[in-house]
């Protein structure tokens, strides 16, 4: 059997990934010793009286071509990764860390098979389905002044869309814990994540001791489904506008991402009129 030399060593076969992986996790909780970022870890029951920004959505999607089983299972990791990030105060010049927060997604902690995202390949894997939390963190975020300092996005064109569409609905990754979600309270004050679910939904807050004097505003333009090749993509501009609260004006507008996501569903479930020659 002869070798590619310009094959990764992790694309071998599935042991290299394993090594590989168990490597990178590795040099992260290295870098967690050792490097200089001061980690939030303070757990508060009391909430802060502010609420800076929230977000809803539903935990199960139901349709066709969707597992429910895999969905069910999606919605229990996300519980379960609730219960340790929930009341998490982050002081001012703290950065919160998803994976610190939350631990290794084990069967033994409850977790069960979701849907895990490998390069471009949906696959089945313990604590499947947190890449959904993780988003409606960031979307709290973005809707702050809170600076991102590690972010990293995958196809967003997972399943198809259910009502409304939300940009970032599902672009976040994360993937224990070299792969993680980062923010740093750059402010003078206190800030705190609730994350709950009830009924099925996934709720969410962000909240400070004090009112900040911006609101935030995300904004999609150019939304539209492109075949390239013989793939399709869901392509779109997703902007962040700062609007000062007191004059109404636009203070920043800002590109956060120029999305160009492979689709990873039936193509048979993409609206026809949202497909550009």
């Amino acid at each position: 059997m002869l070798w590619n030399k310009d094959k990764l060593f992790c694309d071998i076969n599935p042991t290299c990934y394993a090594i590989s992986l168990q490597k990178e996790i590795l040099k992260r909780h290295i870098k967690n010793l050792t490097g200089k970022e001061k980690f939030a870890k303070t757990i508060k029951n009391e909430k802060l009286p502010n609420v800076v920004s929230s977000h809803s959505s539903n935990l199960i999607k139901r349709g066709k071509g969707i597992d429910i089983t895999l969905q069910e299972n999606k919605a229990v990791n996300i519980k379960l990764s609730c219960s340790k990030i929930n009341g998490i105060v982050i002081h001012p010049g703290e950065v919160f860390s998803f994976w610190k927060t939350v631990g290794n997604t084990t069967k033994r902690k409850g977790y069960k098979d979701g849907r895990v995202l490998v390069g471009n390949r949906i696959e089945l894997g313990i604590g499947g389905g947190l890449c959904n939390l993780g988003n409606t963190i960031h979307l709290l975020i973005l809707h702050s002044p809170m600076e991102v300092t590690e972010f990293h996005n995958h196809s967003d064109a997972l399943a198809p869309d259910e009502g409304k569409r939300v940009p970032f609905s599902t672009g976040t990754c994360i993937s224990y814990n070299n792969v993680d979600y980062r923010f740093k309270n750059n402010t003078d004050q206190n800030v705190q994540i609730l994350v709950w679910c009830e009924n099925e939904k996934l709720y969410a807050e962000l909240r400070s001791e004090r009112e900040f004097p911006w609101n935030y505003e995300l904004v999609e333009e150019n939304h539209h489904f492109k075949k390239e090749k013989d793939k399709y993509y869901r392509n779109s501009k997703i902007y962040k506008r700062v609007i000062d609260k007191e004059t109404g004006e636009e203070v920043n507008r800002e590109l956060v991402l120029d999305n160009h996501s492979e689709v990873l569903f039936d193509y048979d479930l993409i609206p026809k009129e949202q497909i550009r020659e």
